[in-house]
């Protein structure tokens, strides 16, 4: 048994480990279980698990008792009894089993649809009964209340077969050229057929017309070909799930035609069968290179699993985590993960299997594999790898044999490893000689001056600005303001020069009244030295503020300074771009094309009557210019000129507007001078 952990969920395969053959003696097969550390910790689950060549299909009876697969060569059936955890019976065919279909709740009862067209109806005693259908089929459901088994395959029609009557009743005939898979609902009994055009269709057997369709295949982004539908399944009477061809599980609310969630596989591969596990909410997606465990209301993966061999079925026991895999090999897999749901009860030492197993055991499914992008792999020389099997397919690379990656890391760079070591030694070096002259501060490297400022504003401040900056510098969420280079505050930023003077002017304010702090303390501990009382007028006197109304508008005149110095250099840097464009004397400024228009006065009619896109788009290109550091852009454009008399007609209605307004409003010459001798 091997333990695997994916993203914290524990996935025990039960079928790994060494066999041993079956013309061994029992004395030789003690011998190897006693001296073979890996045969003798193997658990074997079910006896005689195993195909001759291939297993194609695998399904667990209703009632959950016996386990049904087929595969080749010779192709067979067997079945295994779970309460005696071995072979009961097994039984061959003519053909291939393309699907096959438990009618009772037991192995009584089962049809199978053959690759050469034939149906055949097993008993328990045996073959039952034997026919043919005129085309080849993909799939088949059993609709129990009218005994009527449905058949699909290569062909627009639905074959129905009633095992009551023993005959075909009248096929329904579908708009798809043909269908691949079809599902009974157990609730309202609803059949669902999905086509080779990415259709579902409903139909309703009481009444024997379709009674809606579904197009898969418009709902799937960036879809470029045909998608067909390769799988379906029910959850209940109203949530359905879609495989597709594409690698893409669709899940769907019969009431409407937009789908819940769209899971895509990622790898481009046919999705084989779909199973859902209502007590965790995860959805089983197959499809040749693994099973994808998925949560169904965000599409979170849970879990996966993944073979060697290519898998073909699937089957799961209801209300657990155990799984039962037929794949392109002897070996049918069997795999548990407890976080699913309990082991059955016929095998419930599952559980206390697990619970022994030490946590130091489990390991990482890609601890022997590095991740490398095709960029790395084409620095490596390791391009000419593509499409072998040194290389496994992941997103946007590869993941590589770790001791390949090293070699070929040490072939293409020599002299990495010497590189590393003195950079480390030096590294070591300069640890050990600790500078002469060692300056313990508190100060971080970024925004220093902002921290210094906080830091004596938590030490001398007090009220309010005392507990916001100890807030702002013991609070996690501004870390990254003092340690991550992006946040460093731009001196030179136009928004930090026109901010500039009301600092420095807040920061001068502030300096006069800590010393003036300072001054009335050491006051009033001189006074009390002497004996002497602190008169009430000279603390008033003392707590006024000594700057006057003109110094406090000084910080205005500074920043209007500075707003005429910014607009001066953003005046001089078209003029410098301007400069250097015309040192291109030799290009020709002026270019006639074959195909210009003009006819100037119909296409500026034509453009005043455009949108404002189109007349964006005619005219010259928007230039975008950021202002200040803060992000803040400004996009300046022209949308041409309009008729001279236009322009004319509007000039004389503004003047004659500014004329009136004139005579209007008041001046507030009296309201100044009253103001002044107040």
């Amino acid at each position: 048994m091997i333990v695997t952990d994916v993203g914290d969920v524990k996935i025990y395969n039960l079928s790994a480990g060494k066999a041993l053959p079956d013309w061994l003696s029992d004395q030789k097969r003690r011998e190897a279980q006693r001296k073979n550390v890996d045969i003798n910790r193997r658990i074997e689950l079910i006896q005689d698990f195993d195909m001759p060549c291939v297993a194609t299909s695998i399904e667990l009876s209703p009632d959950g008792q016996y386990i049904l697969a087929t595969g080749t060569y010779k192709p067979r059936v067997k079945c295994y009894d779970v309460n005696n955890l071995s072979l009961k019976f097994e039984r061959c065919f003519d053909s291939e089993v393309v699907k096959f279909k438990i009618l009772s709740e037991d192995y009584s009862k089962i049809a199978f649809l053959q690759a050469d067209r034939y149906v055949e109806f097993h008993a328990a005693h045996g073959r039952h009964y034997r026919l043919r259908i005129p085309r080849f089929g993909r799939d088949l459901d059993y609709h129990k209340p009218s005994c009527d088994l449905f058949l699909v395959g290569a062909s627009s029609e639905i074959y129905r077969l009633n095992t009551e009557r023993g005959q075909f009743l009248q096929p329904y005939v579908t708009s798809g050229s043909s269908i691949n898979a079809c599902e009974v609902n157990s609730e309202h009994h609803l059949l669902c057929v999905g086509t080779q055009e990415g259709i579902v269709e409903a139909w309703d057997p009481r009444d024997k017309k379709r009674c809606g369709t579904l197009d898969v295949a418009l709902n799937i982004q960036n879809n470029t070909k045909l998608t067909a539908v390769s799988a379906l399944k029910f959850k209940n009477g109203l949530h359905m799930a879609v495989g597709t061809a594409s690698g893409h599980v669709l899940l769907y609310d019969i009431r409407a035609k937009e789908p819940l969630l769209v899971k895509d596989h990622l790898n481009d591969l046919c999705v084989k069968k779909i199973a859902f596990n209502k007590e965790q909410n995860v959805v089983c997606s197959l499809d040749n290179a693994m099973l994808k465990i998925w949560n169904e209301n965000t599409g979170k993966q849970v879990a996966y699993i993944e073979s060697n061999s290519n898998f073909n079925d699937f089957t799961t026991s209801p209300k657990s985590g155990l799984f039962f895999f037929a794949q392109e090999d002897t070996r049918m897999m069997s795999y548990y993960i407890p976080s699913l749901g309990p082991a059955p009860r016929w095998c419930s030492f599952l559980d206390n299997l697990t619970e022994e197993i030490e946590s130091e055991n489990v390991q990482n499914i890609y601890d022997d594999y590095k991740f490398i992008t095709k960029q790395e792999l084409a620095d490596l020389g390791l391009i000419h790898l593509e499409g072998t099997n040194m290389l496994r397919a992941y997103m946007h690379g590869y993941f590589i044999d770790i001791r390949l990656y090293n070699k070929a890391k040490a072939l293409a760079d020599p002299f990495a490893f010497d590189r590393y070591r003195k950079e480390k030694i030096a590294k070591q070096i300069e640890q050990s000689r600790p500078a002469r002259l060692q300056l313990k501060t508190k100060l971080p490297k970024v925004n220093a001056e902002l921290a210094e400022k906080l830091l004596t504003e938590q030490e001398l401040g007090s009220g309010k600005l005392k507990s916001a900056a100890s807030g702002l510098l013991a609070d996690d969420r501004f870390k990254g303001m003092f340690e991550n280079p992006d946040f460093e505050v731009d001196k030179t930023s136009h928004a930090y020069r026109l901010l500039n003077p009301v600092l420095t002017r807040l920061d001068k304010s502030h300096s006069k009244k800590l010393k003036q702090q300072e001054q009335l303390a050491l006051a009033a501990a001189e006074k009390e030295a002497a004996g002497e009382e602190a008169s009430t007028d000279g603390d008033l006197f003392s707590e006024r503020d000594a700057s006057s109304d003109d110094d406090d508008q000084t910080w205005t005149k500074d920043v209007k300074k500075e707003y005429k110095k910014i607009r001066q250099e953003m005046r001089r840097e078209p003029e410098d771009n301007e400069a250097d464009d015309d040192g291109d004397n030799d290009a020709p400024r002026f270019q006639v094309q074959e195909k210009d228009d003009f006819n100037v006065i119909h296409r500026t009619a034509k453009m005043s009557r455009a949108g404002l896109g189109k007349r964006l788009a005619a005219s010259k290109p928007a230039e975008v210019k950021t202002i200040g550091g803060l992000g803040n852009c400004q996009m300046t454009f022209t949308t041409g000129k309009k008729r001279q008399h236009v322009d004319r007609k509007r000039q004389a209605e503004l003047k004659k507007h500014r004329e009136e307004r004139k005579r209007v409003i008041r001046p507030t010459t009296s309201l100044r001078s009253k103001k002044r001798h107040k």
